[in-house]
């Protein structure tokens, strides 16, 4: 039988699982109100806060909304499709900040508890690498008073899974007094709400962070680890930090820009749709063989965004289309292809060259580009290419980034998969993408960086 344990500490590398006290109080307001129901004679539903426990037992840690074990499965959403989420399995959803109008996170939570959604609430922490001053005390207080008020306003909205405070808040950073201000937000939150754990999400995981942890921010519930292309080498990085406690996997997806090869004039080379899903497929199930510490993911990104390239990191395309990585987490999640599937595709080649041949164009000059893709279903399928100036941006952390402006070709002849095109005229760094749709909201993507004329010596 798993019994809660009051001894875990996070000094330890372990979490503390339940607050007595307040678990105690908690039960007699759940009792309080199941006997005010049974009185009634109308059907009670649950429209306060959901009670949520880490608990430690002989098999490790088990996250539970009311008693319930609820391992988490979900991605990473902002503004995204909640109804798609759940359609495809999904859990929950996990949020960067709270919006300022209460009114606008009330809609989103009464729309996640209407989908069966649990929402990882991110409170915003200022960061050292945006110029946040960790020795300004009044920046601090004022800050830690705004995600009290955002606690307080939401705290007891049943979808409420738990808060997240911060993210990747030793990127880029050197000052430990970081995690003391994570410390005293957390104390004070475990105050304001005693029915929802508090994590930090951090930018991969080593012994010095683990110790850090421990020293300055030990009343943590749990931790989230985010990392990508390196996922697979978490455990070893656990165990190096002798850390035991629970976690969750707050961010994780393709490889990323900046761990992928890179042509010879350091643009980063994207993979394509279907070797993507692959990934998350493998990744994810990586992932869910830790059934001691890890709790569950959540994937990046349900939705689209730019970063070094419009589809590195989105499940979606601007214009809404899932991909092959859709119907990758829906497998993971459920067991189940969706009865109607995106398509598949290839690399993207250019007269028979890949972009880790650092593909380097006359101006002007006449060249075919190809892509294999097909339909699981039969789907019609339409192409669209587009050529955009190579991405400048030099951004860490999902910073915002600028959509680089296309570039209108020479276009000979577009076939299907292959398109007949003249080089662009003016010298620089450019890309190729290709889009290909299948007429049912599914499609598939490449893409492919060259160069016009030589490339900067580096």
């Amino acid at each position: 039988m798993t019994t809660p344990t009051a001894a875990a500490s996070i000094r330890a590398g372990k979490a503390p699982a339940v607050r007595f006290d307040a678990h105690a109080r908690a039960l007699r307001r759940a009792a309080a109100a199941l006997l005010l129901c049974v009185a009634s004679t109308t059907v009670c539903a649950q429209d306060g806060p959901a009670v949520v426990r880490i608990v430690e037992g002989a098999s490790g840690y088990t996250l539970q909304v009311d008693g319930t074990p609820f391992r988490i499965r979900g991605a990473g959403l902002s503004g995204g499709d909640q109804a798609a989420l759940a359609a495809r399995g999904a859990n929950s959803f996990r949020t960067w900040s709270t919006d300022p109008d209460p009114a606008k996170v009330r809609a989103m939570l009464d729309e996640a508890h209407g989908h069966g959604l649990r929402v990882a609430m991110g409170l915003a922490v200022g960061k050292e690498r945006h110029g946040f001053d960790l020795g300004d005390a009044d920046a601090i207080a004022a800050q830690q008073a705004r995600i009290l008020d955002q606690v307080r306003a939401h705290k007891d909205h049943p979808a409420v899974l738990m808060w997240v405070v911060g993210n990747e808040l030793n990127l880029s950073a050197t000052d430990p007094r970081i995690w003391d201000v994570v410390e005293s937000i957390t104390r004070a939150i475990h105050v304001e709400d005693p029915n929802h754990p508090v994590m930090t999400p951090l930018a991969g995981f080593d012994t010095t962070l683990a110790a850090q942890l421990r020293a300055r921010a030990p009343s943590l519930d749990l931790i989230g680890i985010q990392m990508y292309g390196d996922i697979g080498t978490l455990p070893a990085k656990l165990a190096a930090a002798r850390w035991t406690g629970p976690y969750v996997v707050t961010e994780w997806g393709p490889t990323g820009h900046w761990e992928s090869p890179e042509t010879r004039w350091k643009a980063p080379v994207e993979d394509h749709a279907s070797r993507k899903a692959e990934l998350l497929a493998a990744r994810f199930a990586g992932i869910e063989a830790d059934t001691r510490q890890a709790l569950g993911s959540y994937v990046f990104l349900w939705g689209q965004k730019q970063e070094r390239t419009p589809t590195w990191y989105g499940l979606f395309l601007s214009s809404g289309e899932s991909t092959p990585g859709v119907d990758a987490m829906q497998k993971a999640w459920t067991g189940a292809w969706p009865t109607n599937r995106a398509p598949t595709i290839g690399p993207l080649q250019v007269d028979g060259r890949v972009a880790t041949d650092s593909i380097v164009l006359a101006p002007d000059a006449e060249q075919s580009a190809r892509v294999e893709a097909s339909d699981p279903d039969g789907d019609l399928l339409e192409y669209r290419w587009t050529v955009r100036e190579e991405s400048r941006a030099t951004s860490i952390g999902g910073d915002p980034e600028t959509l680089p402006p296309e570039i209108t070709l020479r276009v000979a002849n577009a076939d299907g998969g292959t398109l007949h095109f003249s080089a662009p005229q003016r010298p620089g760094a450019y890309r190729l993408f290709v889009e290909v749709r299948d007429g049912k909201g599914h499609a598939a993507y490449a893409n492919l960086p060259f160069h016009v004329g030589p490339p900067p010596a580096r």
